[in-house]
């Protein structure tokens, strides 16, 4: 008899959104959460910008985000009255220049055919919309009218594992350090304390160690951890009508309160993983890169203050950029929910649903994750989504 039926490694929103959909599904067995930062500090989840989306290449990703939306319609009647995520509904635009226009507007397609509101408009049309943004290099962008914003994470997450408790869920502070198999199949963990935990099953929801988390189990998984700096700056205009903003070079930038918070300067082509310990924000990339592109698509962000920073690990899928979730065509009771390359917040309480009806009733029933499935993965086959932020 195992000392839990399912042990899920992560207790941040990926992983604390499959327990709790466990629960939702009728799964009456024990579920043991295991997390080596219980204050998250450090965790992807707390760090990143917070942000929901439908704008993506791929309708499953769509698909994802668009029942994360619809969990959050639903925050009241699943936590009560006061459950509030400070959810900022403002919309993305995301611009494209002569060179990106073509994928945009296969990205709109894809899009519209899965219920999104977003509209693609020329430079001339957005400038009309948007009098504070500069049309320079500019083609035409998509901007999502509704569905789309940033909300508070912390909320988010409390909501959920707070929940948990009353569930019956364990959560055990604690670092995995060792996955134990026999055959095809996992039968447990060990914890850095010595302690072990049998195991009927278990779930690799451990974000940017999702890679190293999958090795202790005899897998390949390329997953690794990337640093992505956030910046804080002043500046004497507010808009009150600025969407999350993503720049043709990448570079993004929205409100938040009185301020606002921008990056995405990083340079994939040849970048390596993270250190485990660096989180100190590069603030270099501002200077060099971020302010620039700002003050060139919004002149009026030429005269900006700088305030604070901070830096987050994200998990990377170097394959594809993509998630990879459901179990290991071989090891079938080890399941991943891992490689979500930036947009792992947005579609946990999609992909905990999607994992909970796996394993209670054997099979994918509110959206078909089969796409995300390890054997493209084995295959070396990627399902690449193009539009990472």
């Amino acid at each position: 008899m195992p000392d839990t039926d399912i042990v899920i490694i992560g207790g941040a929103i990926v992983g604390a959104s499959v327990a709790w959909f466990l629960r939702e599904e009728g799964f009456a067995g024990s579920i043991t959460v295991i997390e080596r930062d219980p204050q998250f500090a450090t965790a992807s989840t707390t760090l990143s910008a917070a942000s929901i989306r439908q704008q993506f290449s791929i309708a499953e990703n769509i698909r994802l985000s668009r029942f994360t939306l619809g969990f959050f319609n639903e925050l009241k009647d699943r936590f009560g009255s006061d459950a509030d995520i400070a959810f900022h509904e403002k919309g993305y635009l995301i611009l494209a220049g002569p060179e990106g226009m073509p994928i945009l507007e296969a990205n709109h397609a894809v899009q519209i055919g899965e219920g999104a509101d977003i509209v693609l408009e020329d430079a001339g049309a957005l400038q009309k919309r948007f009098s504070w943004l500069s049309g320079d290099g500019i083609s035409g962008g998509a901007y999502g009218r509704s569905g789309e914003g940033w909300f508070d994470a912390h909320a988010l997450l409390t909501l959920i594992r707070r929940s948990l408790k009353d569930r019956g869920v364990r959560l055990v502070t604690g670092e995995v350090t060792a996955i134990q198999r026999q055959g095809d199949r996992v039968t447990g963990v060990t914890l850095a304390d010595g302690t072990r935990l049998d195991a009927g099953m278990v779930v690799n929801a451990a974000g940017p160690s999702g890679g190293k988390v999958a090795a202790m189990a005899g897998l390949a998984l390329p997953v690794e951890p990337r640093k992505r700096s956030v910046f804080v700056f002043e500046a004497r205009e507010r808009y009150g009508d600025m969407p999350l903003l993503v720049d043709p070079s990448g570079i993004w930038v929205r409100p938040e309160g009185a301020v606002y918070i921008t990056g995405g300067a990083e340079n994939e082509d040849g970048e390596g993983p993270a250190e485990p310990g660096d989180f100190e924000p590069d603030w270099s990339l501002f200077e060099d890169v971020v302010w620039p592109t700002l003050a060139t698509r919004i002149p009026a962000f030429e005269a900006i203050r700088p305030g604070r920073a901070w830096a987050g690990h994200y998990e990377y899928n170097t394959l594809d950029q993509n998630a990879v979730i459901g179990p290991h065509p071989e090891v079938t009771n080890f399941l991943f929910a891992n490689g979500f390359s930036g947009h792992g917040l947005q579609q946990a309480p999609a992909v905990g649903k999607a994992l909970a009806e796996l394993v209670v009733h054997g099979a994918y029933r509110t959206i078909d994750c089969s796409a995300f499935g390890y054997a493209r993965i084995a295959e070396g086959r990627a399902f690449r989504e193009l539009n990472v932020i």
